[in-house]
């Protein structure tokens, strides 16, 4: 839908044949002015009725229809006419509205671009060069309608219905009188909102629009704009693009300023998302269009002074931008780098600006149109008569009068014809970096290419075919060619052109000035990830080359992660080491990553290292002094049996039972040696053999502990009056027990090794940072079942040696017997709370002491007095001394 201002009256022509279908009920058949009061013109559409181009305008508030029917008498300046419609002035003249007369029909005001100016005058160069050509249209004649929009809404609907209905236009080629012919397709607009406008209006008849500037996402929308088409790139591709060169150069905290109208929004809308999926973070969003109030500038402007983003990303209109650089310049003038779009990177009058040395964007590439400079320059005051645009231009180039007129400031110098256009210098004759003018050239030979299709055969030209617009519609959508100066033309489903960018850079020349310098270049036809590419060195904020950092928070090394501040975008994180066992082996990790069980995190937490294997080693200095103990006591055993072999007939050595006596010796040197069994890595023979070993020797030692035990208690019972009880036990009953307490451990160790035996086994749960190689039991209850048979057999000779404490003070076997016993048991009974609570290899060296502390407890209490007798107090070696008949000395 579209609106006309409230109260205004327009005069539209109209067709009153038969053929009309016109008026409601009670109105009159011929209309010549139609008056709409706050009306909205709710519906139009074209229909074929008959000729070219009717339109309908329905306002259905007042059930009114009105057909609308372009002038006939417009191909004398051209067999088919082109329309083009550029923004050459900024801003329409307003007037109060009193609501007392009519008000006057909008005019354009401001300076003129002269820019733009050289985008209309580049149609106009196509035109005649496509007029020349004998392959394109032979024998057919161009012709073309120039308006002047003035960025304006209102001005370029106006203009869509005189291009559609033949009204004067601005200037045309040669013949005023016929001034006003329908044109079949528009070149234009130069922005992208008024461009909306047109295209909803014109798509609506199937008018093409090709437009070389209107770069704004939603015109690709063909529900909306089915007729529109343009030689510029979608938005879509510069946004992405920005996105990803932002990425590119590692900024991921970016202020942003847009145009507030459909080009800046729609274009920011879609950056931020390409941002968004980048990972990059915007500080701020800000938005102004230069007709708002002056504070809304200034507040954009502090906001990006007090910004702590040192990158700005930029979607704006060379208008727009032109007042914020203005604002900024001020002092204190932030430090900031500038990321421009399409609209203002290339603009050479915001070179002045030396705040913005190191701006980077993406703009239209550069071109060379052959012979274009020549038909600018070839212009005299006699030709710009003809045109008020060019009558314009040569007044304010040359600042003269070409009538003489009055200004506002007195009378102005009449033009002598001394003016040389070939010295001035602006943008009207600055053709060395012709960029937006090949878009219209390239927009006019498309629109050329498709006239040619529908009028054109193999052979010849026919200039009087009648065609609809819909008809050069469907041929734009199908062509594909190559320009003279060698740009290729065609359009996607969307009416899109393939995306190509110049990646351009403010640098400083050698004479202080900056210039525009490619750097690179962006196709979006390229396979993904290859669009992108860097062909020199780029000049950042200030013209240093190292790229200026622009991040909310520094990077997190290896061995943290990121932790997003609360109530902060996701860019802004605080860097927190991993936990414990975790690691992050690159930048900015999100997360830590847990070692596998058998690695552990080095001092940086950055990589995972193999924990250490503990066990106790040989070259352990607890397994040095605990293998120097044991074998010691393997020693004291040896040289015991020694002693008791040489003095193996003397009384002391025959009383205790000599046999039982080498049978322990042999019994504790196993034991002493059995705990060198327990010093190593674990093995799985090695842990069956040291738990094994152990409840054997431990067994056969108490059993003849336990022999002895029962020979003294016999031999004492024996000397009673008519007692017979050593024949019960004598040597034979004695071995005889002894093999059968051995032989139950054994069967007990042979169940355990058949059932679950003992293995080597890595502990990793008591230590984090290390594994544990140890004997796992294999099965708990075995390995108790050995203990608890060697406590059973050690409480029994405990109880017996007990019982006979009170034999005489001279014979004091069953008294050490009793002692031993007593270190045993108090030695194997701390052993457990200790063997259960120490880590890692203490819990080997304590089993290991246990070993020796008991097999120590017992070679000295049973063995050290009875060799100190027989090396010490021979005399005390006697029968009748240890039968308690000589009173002791000693002890």
């Amino acid at each position: 839908m579209f609106s006309f201002p409230s109260n205004s009256f327009h005069t539209l022509d109209v067709n009153c044949s038969p053929l009309s279908e016109t008026m409601s009920s009670g109105s009159p058949n011929c209309w010549k002015t139609w008056r709409k009061s706050s009306s909205v013109i709710s519906h139009a559409v074209g229909r074929p009725l008959s000729g070219r181009n009717r339109i309908i305008l329905e306002n259905r508030s007042t059930m009114t229809k009105i057909i609308v029917l372009p002038s006939k008498t417009g191909r004398s300046d051209g067999d088919f006419i082109i329309g083009g419609i550029f923004t050459i002035h900024y801003y329409v003249r307003s007037e109060q509205t009193n609501y007392t007369r009519l008000p006057e029909q909008l005019q354009c005001s401001g300076s003129m671009d002269f820019r733009q100016l050289r985008f209309a005058r580049a149609l106009e160069f196509a035109i005649r060069e496509i007029n020349n050509e004998t392959v394109l249209l032979p024998g057919i004649t161009l012709g073309y309608q120039i308006h002047d929009s003035c960025s304006d809404v209102q001005m370029a609907i106006k203009c869509a219905f005189q291009f559609a209905n033949g009204v004067d236009p601005v200037f045309n080629e040669s013949c005023s009188k016929s001034a006003a012919a329908a044109v079949p397709a528009i070149v234009g607009d130069s922005s992208s909102t008024p461009s909306i406008s047109m295209a909803r209006m014109l798509g609506l008849f199937g008018i093409p629009q090709v437009s070389h500037s209107a770069s704004c996402v939603c015109l690709g929308d063909k529900s909306q704009f089915p007729a529109f088409f343009r030689t510029v790139p979608s938005d879509h591709h510069q946004a992405a693009a920005l996105a990803r060169m932002v990425k590119l150069f590692g900024w991921t905290w970016i202020g942003t300023v847009r145009s507030d109208s459909d080009y800046g929004n729609n274009g920011m809308a879609s950056f931020l998302k390409a941002a968004q999926e980048e990972g990059i973070c915007v500080e701020y969003s800000e938005a102004y269009y230069r007709t708002q109030p002056r504070s809304k500038l200034e507040r954009v402007a502090n906001v990006i002074r007090r910004s702590t983003a040192r990158v700005i990303v930029a979607f704006a209109s060379i208008g727009d931008m032109r007042f914020l650089l203005e604002e900024l310049a001020k002092p204190p003038s932030p430090r900031i780098q500038w990321i421009g779009s399409e609209a203002w990177i290339t603009q050479t009058e915001f070179l002045r600006y030396n705040m913005c040395a190191g701006t980077i964007g993406f703009g239209i590439p550069r071109s060379v149109i052959p012979g274009f400079r020549e038909f600018l320059l070839d212009l005299s005051p006699a030709q710009a008569l003809k045109s008020p645009l060019l009558k314009e231009f040569w007044e304010s180039a040359f600042s003269c009068s070409l009538k003489g007129r009055t200004g506002s400031s007195g009378l102005v110098r009449e033009c002598d014809g001394s003016e040389d256009i070939r010295a001035l210098q602006n943008p009207y004759t600055d053709t060395s970096q012709l960029r937006f003018s090949n878009l219209v050239y390239k927009a006019t030979y498309a629109i050329a290419h498709a006239i040619h299709g529908i009028v054109c055969n193999d052979t010849q030209c026919d200039k009087t075919t009648d065609f609809e617009p819909w008809q050069i519609l469907d041929q734009l959508k199908r062509v594909n060619f190559s320009t003279k100066n060698g740009y290729q033309v065609n359009f996607d489903s969307r009416g899109d052109p393939v995306a190509v960018y110049e990646l351009t850079n403010w640098q400083f020349k050698k004479d202080g000035t900056l210039d525009f310098v490619p750097v690179g270049y962006y196709d979006s036809s390229k396979p993904r990830g290859q669009e992108f590419s860097i062909i020199s060195a780029v000049h950042w904020v200030g013209g240093q080359t190292e790229v200026p950092v622009s991040v909310c928070s520094e990077s997190c090394p290896p061995g943290t992660r990121k932790a997003v501040q609360k109530g902060r975008p996701v860019c802004c994180y605080d860097c927190i080491p991993c936990a414990e066992g975790e690691i992050s082996n690159k930048t900015d990790s999100l997360d830590c990553v847990r070692c596998p069980p058998e690695f552990w995190p080095n001092i940086n937490q950055d990589s995972c290292l193999p924990k250490p294997v503990e066990f106790l080693s040989w070259d352990d200095n607890l397994a040095i002094i605990l293998t120097v103990f044991s074998i010691t006591g393997a020693f004291m055993a040896v040289c015991v049996t020694i002693v008791f072999y040489k003095h193996r007939a003397s009384p002391i050595v025959r009383a205790n039972n000599s046999e039982l006596s080498f049978l322990l010796l042999f019994s504790l040197t196993l034991c002493f040696l059995c705990s060198l069994t327990f010093i190593g890595r674990p093995s799985e023979w090695s842990c069956m053999l040291r738990h094994t070993a152990f409840g054997i020797t431990f067994v056969l030692c108490i059993s003849c502990v336990l022999g002895k035990t029962i020979v003294v208690l016999m031999a004492f019972r024996a000397t009673l009056p008519g007692s017979n009880v050593m024949k019960w036990f004598g040597p034979p009953q004695q071995r005889l027990s002894v093999l059968a307490f051995t032989l139950i451990q054994v069967l007990i160790c042979v169940f355990w090794l058949k059932i679950s035996p003992p293995f080597p086994y890595k502990n990793l749960k008591h230590y984090k940072e290390k594994i544990i190689l140890e004997c796992s039991l294999g099965s708990a209850i075995g390995f108790w079942a050995v203990l608890g048979y060697i406590g059973c057999l050690a409480f029994l000779c405990f109880v017996l040696a007990f019982l006979a404490r009170k034999l005489p003070d001279n014979f004091n076997e069953a008294k050490f017997i009793t002692f031993s016993m007593l270190i045993f048991s108090v030695v194997w009974i701390t052993f457990i709370p200790a063997y259960v609570t120490s880590p890692g290899k203490f819990t080997v060296a304590v089993e290991i002491f246990a070993i020796l502390a008991s097999s120590f407890g017992l070679i000295i209490c049973i063995f050290a007095p009875k060799c100190f007798i027989i090396l010490l107090r021979p005399d005390q070696n006697t029968k009748k001394h240890l039968m308690g008949k000589v009173p002791s000395k000693g002890l």
